[in-house]
C-alpha cells in the first residue's frame, strides 16, 4: 500500500488553521478519503497529557528550552502512536501545528535555542516529515484580535498571551521558513474570506493528491 499523505497546518494565533482544517477534511472524506484529523501538542493520550502542562503555563517558568524539550516529548509519542500508523495504512493525515511550531515558538530568538530545537525536532520526528505544509500568514495584531473574539470570556494560554513584538517575530519566522523550503511549505493570506481561504486549500491539495495519483498510476500503484 502507498503510503499517506501528510499536511500540516501553520500560522499564527488567530490564522484560521482549525476552521480550515475542518472544512478540508470533509470534502476529503466526502470523496472516500481515508482522512485523519489531529493535533499539537497533543494527538495522542501521553501527547494530550504534556498538552496541559504546556499550554497551562505550568512549564513557562522553565524557560523556552524546557518546553521545546516537552513538546519534543509530546511529538515523539504523537508520531509513533497516531501519526505514522495512519500514513502506513495509506491515511491522508491533517495535522494542527508540527515541527515547524516548534522551530517558531521555542527555537526563534537564539542561536542556541534554535539549535536545540532542530536537534529535539530530528528525533521527535524520527523520519516522518510533512509532505505538504500550509502556512496561514496573518498580520499579528489581526490574528490576535481574532484569537481573543474566539475564546470570549475563557483566559489566553501560555502563548496568546505574549507581546504583540513577539508575534510579529513569530510571523516573520514563518515567511522564512517558507521561503528556505518552497517545495514543503505553501503560504496562504489568512485575511481573505473563509471561503476565499478555502478554495486555495483545496486546490493545493487536490492538486498533490492528483501528482500522488499520476505517479502511482506509471509506477503501478508501488508505494
Amino acid at each position: 500500500m502507498a503510503r499517506g499523505l501528510f499536511i500540516t497546518f501553520e500560522g499564527g494565533e488567530g490564522a484560521g488553521k482549525s476552521t480550515q482544517i475542518r472544512r478540508l477534511s470533509e470534502k476529503l472524506r466526502r470523496k472516500g478519503y481515508d482522512t485523519l484529523v489531529t493535533r499539537e501538542p497533543g494527538g495522542s493520550p501521553g501527547a494530550e497529557a504534556l498538552r496541559h502542562v504546556i499550554l497551562s503555563g505550568a512549564a513557562e517558568p522553565f524557560g523556552p528550552r524546557m518546553e521545546a524539550i516537552l513538546f519534543a516529548a509530546a511529538r515523539s509519542d504523537h508520531v509513533e502512536q497516531v501519526i505514522r500508523p495512519a500514513l502506513e495504512r495509506g491515511a491522508i493525515v491533517l495535522c494542527d501545528r508540527f515541527l515547524d511550531s516548534s522551530r517558531v515558538y521555542q527555537g526563534a530568538g537564539s542561536d542556541e535555542n534554535a539549535a536545540l530545537v532542530e536537534t529535539l525536532v530530528h528525533v521527535a520526528v524520527n523520519g516522518v516529515m510533512p509532505d505538504m505544509t500550509l502556512i496561514f500568514d496573518i498580520d499579528a495584531e489581526a490574528g490576535l484580535s481574532r484569537a481573543a473574539a474566539r475564546r470570549g470570556t475563557d483566559q489566553a494560554d501560555r502563548f496568546e498571551k505574549e507581546t504583540l513584538e513577539i508575534h510579529q517575530r513569530r510571523r516573520e519566522a514563518y515567511l522564512a521558513i517558507a521561503e528556505k523550503e518552497p517545495d514543503r511549505c505553501i503560504v496562504i493570506d489568512a485575511w481573505a474570506s473563509e471561503d476565499e481561504v478555502d478554495d486555495v486549500v483545496t486546490a493545493a491539495v487536490f492538486a498533490a493528491l492528483e501528482v500522488r495519483a499520476n505517479s502511482e498510476r506509471k509506477t503501478g500503484g508501488a508505494g
